[in-house]
C-alpha cells in the first residue's frame, strides 16, 4: 500500500529516541523485525497474532507479515512556516506522510533541557499546530487567488472549490484545523490537491519517563494531552521511547521477559503500529498454503479486484472471482478442508467488499 505515518515533535520530546527504536529494532531473530531502507525511513511488521494461528495451522515453508512506514520528520522551531530552523524541511517531508504522529514531552528530567525551559505538553502541540495551520492558510489563500477569478465565470468545479477553500481560511484564522472542517465530498475533492498538512489524521504520543510507564498510572501531563486529544477527537498512545530503546535490543524471551519484569503486556511501539494502521483506515487479509502464509495490507472498504491487485496488477486486470473464509470460521474449523466442509468457504465476485481477517485465494485469467 504505501502508506506512511510522519514522526514531528520539538527538539527533546524524544522523537528520535522513539523513531531510533524503530529503526534498531532490527534482529532477525526478534518476533517482529524491523529493518531501515533510507536514513529517515523505518519500516515495521504489523504485529498480528493471527499470523501464528495461520502458521501453526498450514505450516507454510514461509511467514511474511505485512508492513508500515514511520518517517522521521526534520526538528520544527517557531516560525517553521516562515522558514525557521528546519522549517522549510520539515514542512515538505511533512506534505508526503499520510498520518501524524505528534511525539509530546511527558516527563521531567533536568538533564534534558526543554526547548521553551519548562514542560508544557499543551503549548508543545499547539506550537507545532499552529505552524502547521499558518503554513495551510498560506497554501489556501494564495489558492483563493486563482479560483476566485475562474469561479466567477460561473464555472461550477471553481464554485465548489472556492465555498471548500472559503470555510477552511475561516477555521484557519480561528487557529482550527481542516480535518476539522465540515467539507462535502465534493469540496474534500476539489481541495484535495492541495495536499494539507493539517488535514492528515494526528496521533499524539505521550513521552513519558520509565517510572511512569512501570507504575502503570497517568502522571499530569498525560492527561492534559489526553483531555486535549478528545476535543480533537483524536488518539493517544503513552509510550516510554527510553524504554523502547531499550526492547529494540532484546530479542524473543529477553524480551517478554522484560515487559514482565514492567507489568506491561504490549510494549508502546506495538500500540504505535497498530494504533497508526487503524488512523489510515488499514486492515489485513491474508492467503495461506503450503507454501507461504502472508499477510496483505489494504484499505477498508476496498472490493475483491482491487484487494487482488494489491499483490499483482494481473490478478485485478485478470480477476475471476476470490474463494473465502474469514479468520473466525477457519479457526473454529480447524482446517481448511473442514471449514469447505462446513460450508463456510465463499465464493465471491466482483463486487465484495474484502473483510479484515479475510483468508483469501483469488482466481484470474489474463
Amino acid at each position: 500500500m504505501g502508506l506512511t505515518a510522519g514522526i514531528v515533535g520539538l527538539p527533546n520530546v524524544g522523537k528520535s529516541t522513539l523513531f531510533n527504536a524503530i529503526t534498531q529494532a532490527g534482529a532477525e531473530s526478534a518476533n517482529y523485525p524491523f529493518c531501515t531502507i533510507d536514513p529517515n525511513v523505518g519500516i515495521v511488521n504489523v504485529p498480528d497474532e493471527r499470523l501464528q494461528v495461520l502458521t501453526d495451522m498450514f505450516q507454510p515453508k514461509q511467514t511474511i507479515a505485512t508492513t508500515f512506514e514511520f518517517t522521521d520528520i526534520a526538528g520544527l522551531v517557531k516560525g517553521a512556516s516562515k522558514g525557521e530552523g528546519l522549517g522549510n524541511q520539515f514542512l515538505s517531508h511533512i506534505r508526503q506522510v499520510d498520518a501524524i504522529c505528534h511525539v509530546v514531552r511527558c516527563f521531567e528530567d533536568k538533564n534534558i533541557t526543554h526547548v521553551a525551559g519548562k514542560v508544557d505538553p499543551i503549548d508543545d502541540i499547539e506550537t507545532i499546530n499552529l505552524e502547521l495551520i499558518l503554513a495551510d492558510l498560506e497554501t489556501v489563500n494564495k489558492r483563493i487567488g486563482r479560483v476566485e477569478k475562474i469561479a466567477k465565470q460561473k464555472n461550477k468545479e471553481a464554485m465548489t472549490e472556492l465555498a471548500a477553500l472559503e470555510k477552511l481560511k475561516a477555521a484557519f484564522e480561528n487557529g482550527q484545523p481542516a480535518r476539522g472542517v465540515d467539507l462535502t465530498d465534493e469540496e474534500k475533492a476539489s481541495i484535495k490537491p492541495l495536499n494539507l498538512l493539517t488535514i492528515k489524521p494526528m496521533l499524539y504520543v505521550a513521552n513519558v519517563s520509565e517510572d511512569d510507564i512501570a507504575s502503570g498510572e497517568d502522571n499530569g501531563f498525560v492527561e492534559q494531552v489526553k483531555a486535549y486529544a478528545e476535543k480533537e477527537g483524536a488518539e493517544v498512545v503513552v509510550i516510554s521511547a527510553k524504554i523502547e530503546a531499550e526492547l529494540a535490543e532484546l530479542e524473543g524471551d529477553e524480551k517478554e521477559s522484560f515487559l514482565k519484569e514492567l507489568g506491561i503486556e504490549r510494549s508502546g511501539l506495538d500500540q504505535l503500529i497498530e494504533k497508526s494502521y487503524k488512523l489510515l483506515g488499514l486492515a489485513t487479509f491474508f492467503t495461506a498454503g503450503e507454501k507461504e502464509v502472508r499477510a496483505w495490507t489494504f484499505k477498508r472498504g476496498m472490493k475483491a479486484p482491487q484487494a487482488a491487485g494489491i499483490i499483482h496488477s494481473d490478478f485485478e486486470r485478470g480477476f475471476i472471482r476470490a474463494e473465502v473464509v474469514s479468520y473466525d470460521d477457519l479457526v473454529a474449523a480447524g482446517s481448511m478442508a473442514k471449514a469447505k466442509e462446513m460450508g463456510k468457504l465463499r465464493l465471491e465476485g466482483k463486487d465484495y467488499l474484502v473483510q479484515d481477517g479475510d483468508i483469501v485465494h483469488f482466481r484470474f485469467n489474463v
